[in-house]
C-alpha cells in the first residue's frame, strides 16, 4: 500500500498545472491514495471504497481536452467555423431532400452563456445546432407483438460509464414502426430524467425510452460530441438547468440549447485519441490500486486469523509489549510480533481496521487477550449457580422447564480452552424471553413509559430507548412480558439476518416485539455477553434460515444449541475493560485515517481545480 501521510512536495507540484505528458505521473500518489470510504457497501455491492481520485483524474482529462489544453493546436488545422458551414450545409440538404424537418431556428450564444474561453480556432455552438434530436417513447406494454429481438430498446439502465448495453429489452419490427423514433448508429444518447449525464453513443440503430433524448450529428462527430457531453462543465449545465421536482428532469428545448466547445476536425481526433490513451492508463492504474488493496486486505486477514489458529506449544513466561497481557504460546507470540512490527503498514485502510476489531473480538472469547489469574473461581463453579438458579425459577413456576440441550461434543470445540475457562451450550446461561404487540387498536396500550423495543431499534449496544413505546396496561393485560435490565436482546427474525447479527443489552426494562428473543442472565458480565455474542456474528449468521416466505429467520434449536467458551466472572471483567480499551485505540486510527483521507481528496479537488 501507498504511504497514506501527504508531504510539501504536493503542495509545491500543485503550482504548476500538469501537461498532458505529466498528467498522471506528477500527482500519481494523490491520484491512487485519495479513496473515498462508504458508509454502506449495501446489498449486492463488493466496493466499501471509491477510487476518488482516479475518477478526478478522469474528469480533469475530460474537462482538459474541451478546454483545448491537452493537446497542442494547430495553425494549419482547418477552423471549426468552417466545419460549422458544413453542418449547416449538410442539414439543409437533408431539409430540401424531405429527409429532415425544417428545425427551430436557436438563439445565438451571448457572452454570459459561455462558459469558458476557447483556443483559436474553436467555437462555441448550441447542442441542437449540430444534428436532430429527437426524446424516446415506450410502445403499449399491453401489444407484446411490439415487443422482440428486431432492435434495441434502450433505457437509463443500460447506459453504462459511456458504453451501451443492447443485450436487454428489445423492439419488434412493428414495434419500432409504432414509435416512429428510432435513433441512428452514431448517435449520442443522454438520460434526461432522472440520472441526468448519462451517455453513450451507439453503433446501431435503436429505439430509447422518455428517459432518454438522441441526437445525431449531421456531420460524424460523434466521438468527440461525446467526450464533451461526458466533461464536468456540461454535466453540470445539465443539471443546473434541470427542473427541480422529485425526479430531476431537463426537457428536450433546454437540453439542445446547452452549449458545446467544437475544436477544428483535424483537432477533435487528436483529443479523441489522447483521451483515449489516457483513459486506458486510468484504468490501467485503477486495476492496480483495487488489485493492491485487495492483496493489502488479504494480507491483514492472513496474518491476524494466524492468531486464532489452535495452539499446542506450552505457556511461556513471555510477555508482548504492545497491548495484549496474557502469556502467550511461542507460536502466538511470534504471530502476534509479526503483526505488531508492521501495524503502520498493515492498519492503513477503514477495512483493515474493521478486520483488526473483529479480531479482537476473536481473541477476546478464546481466552487471548488478558492474563489468566489462578485464584479466579474457575467458570465450571459459574455455570453450577446459574443452573442452581434456573432450578429454582422452574421450581416456583416463575419460568417454564428448559428442552434438555445435548452435551457438548469435542467436535463442537472450536478450541482448547485456558485454565479456569469452561464450555457450555447458549442456552444454558440464562432462560429465554419472547415478544409480541400489543393490539394497535387500543390506544391505552401505547405511548406508555415501557420501550417497545423493534428490529429497527437495534443499531446501538445498549438499549433504554425505542422509536414506540407501550403502557403498562398493556404488560399487565397482554401476554408481553417486561424483559429485566441486563437482558441481551436478539433479532431473531427478519432480513437483517443475511448479513447481520443485531445484538445489545438492556440499561431498563423493555418488551420486544415477535421478531425478537430475549436471554436473561445472572452472574455474568452483561458486558462480556454482548460482545461474546457480537465475537459470534459470522457463526450465527451461518445459522439463519433463509427459506421462511420471503424473510430469514434463526430458529430457537439452533439458537439456544451453540457451544460457547464462559471464562471465570473476574476475567470477564477484565476482558471487557480490554476490550474498550483496545476499540478506543482502533476508533481512533479510524478517526485519524478519516482525517488523513479528507486531506487527500481536498487535495485531489485543488489538484483539479488549479489545473483548469
Amino acid at each position: 500500500m501507498t504511504d497514506l501521510s501527504i508531504t510539501d512536495t504536493h503542495a509545491r507540484n500543485i503550482e504548476a498545472a500538469p501537461t498532458a505528458e505529466n498528467l498522471l505521473a506528477t500527482h500519481l500518489d494523490i491520484w491512487t491514495t485519495a479513496i473515498e470510504q462508504k458508509s454502506s457497501a449495501g446489498r449486492g455491492s463488493s466496493k466499501k471504497f471509491s477510487l476518488y481520485g482516479i475518477k478526478k483524474l478522469r474528469e480533469l482529462i475530460l474537462e482538459l481536452a474541451v478546454r483545448g489544453k491537452l493537446v497542442p493546436q494547430d495553425a494549419n488545422d482547418e477552423p471549426a467555423c468552417v466545419l460549422f458551414k458544413r453542418i449547416t450545409a449538410e442539414k439543409a440538404q437533408l431539409v430540401k431532400d424531405g429527409n429532415l424537418r425544417k428545425q427551430k431556428a436557436l438563439p445565438e450564444l451571448s457572452d454570459d452563456e459561455k462558459p469558458f474561453e476557447l483556443p483559436n480556432g474553436w467555437e462555441w455552438i448550441r447542442l441542437g445546432e449540430l444534428g436532430y434530436t429527437q426524446t424516446g417513447g415506450t410502445p403499449s406494454k399491453n401489444r407484446p407483438e411490439l415487443f422482440g429481438n428486431d432492435i434495441s430498446f434502450i433505457k437509463p439502465g443500460d447506459i453504462l460509464d459511456g458504453s451501451v448495453c443492447y443485450e436487454n429489452e428489445g423492439l419488434s419490427f412493428l414495434g419500432a414502426e409504432s414509435l416512429g423514433r428510432i435513433a441512428p448508429a452514431n448517435s449520442l444518447l443522454m438520460v434526461c430524467i432522472g440520472t441526468i449525464g448519462k451517455c453513450g453513443f451507439i453503433d446501431r440503430d435503436c429505439a430509447f425510452n422518455q428517459q432518454i433524448n438522441s441526437i445525431t450529428p449531421y456531420v460524424n462527430i460523434i466521438k468527440y460530441l461525446h467526450k464533451v457531453t461526458s466533461a464536468a462543465y456540461f454535466q453540470n449545465l445539465a443539471w443546473e438547468l434541470s427542473s427541480s421536482t422529485t425526479i430531476a428532469i431537463i426537457n428536450k428545448g433546454k437540453w439542445e440549447s446547452i452549449p458545446i466547445a467544437v475544436a477544428p476536425l483535424a483537432e477533435q481526433h487528436r483529443i479523441v485519441a489522447k483521451v483515449d490513451e489516457l483513459m486506458s492508463l486510468c484504468d490501467a492504474l485503477e486495476a492496480q490500486t483495487e488489485a493492491s488493496i485487495a492483496a493489502h486486505q488479504t494480507l491483514v486477514e492472513t496474518l491476524l486469523n494466524a492468531l486464532l489458529l489452535p495452539q499446542t506449544a506450552a505457556n511461556t513466561a513471555s510477555q508482548s509489549d504492545i497491548s495484549l497481557e496474557r502469556p502467550f504460546t511461542n507460536r502466538f507470540d511470534k504471530d502476534w510480533q509479526r503483526v505488531a512490527e508492521h501495524f503502520d503498514t498493515l492498519f492503513t485502510t477503514s477495512a483493515s481496521i474493521d478486520t483488526l476489531k473483529q479480531n479482537i473480538l476473536q481473541l477476546a472469547v478464546m481466552g487471548k487477550l488478558v492474563k489468566q489469574d489462578p485464584n479466579d473461581e474457575p467458570a465450571a463453579k459459574l455455570l453450577e449457580r446459574i443452573a442452581k438458579e434456573k432450578a429454582q425459577l422452574i421450581k416456583e413456576g416463575k419460568i417454564k422447564k428448559q428442552k434438555l440441550l445435548p452435551a457438548i461434543t469435542e467436535e463442537e470445540k472450536p478450541f482448547e480452552l485456558p485454565n479456569g475457562w469452561a464450555w457450555s451450550r447458549f442456552g444454558l446461561l440464562g432462560y429465554d424471553m419472547g415478544g409480541g404487540t400489543p393490539s394497535k387498536s387500543n390506544s391505552d396500550y401505547w405511548n406508555g413509559d415501557i420501550p417497545w423495543v423493534s428490529p429497527k431499534d437495534m443499531k446501538r449496544p445498549f438499549i433504554d430507548t425505542a422509536i414506540d413505546s407501550v403502557s403498562k396496561k398493556a404488560v399487565e393485560e397482554t401476554t408481553i412480558k417486561l424483559v429485566p435490565e441486563n437482558s441481551l436482546l436478539m433479532v431473531v427474525r427478519g432480513m437483517i439476518l443475511a448479513h447481520s447479527f443485531p445484538v445489545g443489552i438492556t440499561l431498563k426494562p423493555v418488551v420486544i416485539n415477535q421478531d425478537m428473543k430475549a436471554l436473561v442472565f445472572n452472574f455474568l458480565e452483561p458486558e462480556f455477553v454482548l460482545l461474546m455474542m457480537k465475537g459470534l456474528k459470522s457463526k450465527m449468521v451461518g445459522l439463519v434460515d433463509h427459506s421462511s416466505h420471503g424473510t430469514c429467520k434463526l430458529v430457537s434449536d439452533k439458537l439456544w444449541g451453540i457451544s460457547v467458551a464462559i471464562p471465570p466472572l473476574e476475567e470477564q471483567h477484565r476482558i471487557v475493560a480490554k476490550v474498550d480499551e483496545l476499540m478506543a485505540l482502533c476508533d481512533q486510527l479510524k478517526a485519524r485515517l478519516a482525517d488523513t483521507q479528507t486531506t487527500q481528496l481536498h487535495l485531489t479537488d485543488t489538484i483539479v481545480e488549479q489545473a483548469v
